[in-house]
């Protein structure tokens, strides 16, 4: 669900499936899975490469050092749970993805959310403060996500950790003002070659759908005369990232 509230109403519902996966057995996982297959093509594939930074190590590693190099210290037998949209016929874009750690006994460290935009730049967040199996945080963007928003604004995350169900909410505000709502809901499925082979069918070419429906509704903003903010008015508001220009 994405429902902006300033300065005009729009609002809309779909659904999706989002892989979720064990960083820590993903090889194993994939080897028993017909459909997906692990850094290489498939109907469904999981590439390391698409996440965090562009460089050879595993998503699981880089995820990890990243937190360690800002301030959260993960043990080395770090459990790594990551859901996300996996590569569809060769074809990926994830708006976000969502990284939970925890340590060996099952206990939360803390949650990464991986956001991306369609100019393929990228810019991880870090949720350290956890309380009722929820992660918090509110942030400066300083991140250009949509030319509908400010930069200015403020994300506010509320993720839960995930078990049989999924409720994750991502805000964003101008002060005490919220500008837009957007969640993410739903039930965990199991992870099997049936299970995926449905959802190719239910789902088809989901990535490009995605995409597509962004600029459909950037479209519809447009059109209700929505301001447009252009990437190069404040370079000074991006950074941190991890993919793009770094400034």
């Amino acid at each position: 669900m994405h429902h902006r509230k300033h300065p005009k109403n729009h609002r809309f519902v779909y659904q999706l499936f989002l892989l979720g996966i064990e960083l820590n057995d993903v090889q194993k996982v994939t080897n028993d899975l017909v459909p997906l297959s692990y850094n290489r093509f498939n109907l469904f594939s999981f590439y390391d490469r698409d996440h965090m930074q562009p460089d050879d190590r595993t998503a699981r590693k880089k995820v990890l050092s990243y937190c360690e190099d800002h301030g959260v210290n993960c043990p080395e037998d770090a459990r790594v749970f990551l859901i996300t949209m996996p590569r569809v016929a060769g074809y990926i874009f994830n708006p976000v993805s969502f990284y939970f750690i925890s340590n060996s006994q099952s206990e939360p460290i803390c949650a990464v959310a991986e956001v991306s935009n369609t100019f393929r730049e990228m810019k991880p967040y870090i949720l350290a403060e956890h309380t009722n199996g929820r992660f918090r945080l509110r942030v400066p963007k300083h991140f250009y996500v949509s030319p509908f928003s400010s930069l200015e604004l403020e994300f506010e995350f509320d993720l839960g950790i995930p078990g049989s169900k999924l409720d994750i909410r991502i805000d964003e505000y101008d002060g005490d003002d919220q500008v837009l709502a957007s969640s993410l809901t739903g039930e965990s499925q199991p992870l099997t070659t049936k299970k995926l082979l449905w959802f190719a069918i239910k789902y088809p070419l989901l990535t490009i759908k995605v995409m597509t429906l962004i600029h459909w509704h950037a479209l519809k903003l447009k059109l209700k005369g929505l301001e447009h903010h252009r990437k190069a008015e404040h370079p000074n508001l991006q950074n941190g990232l991890v993919r793009g220009e770094k400034r």
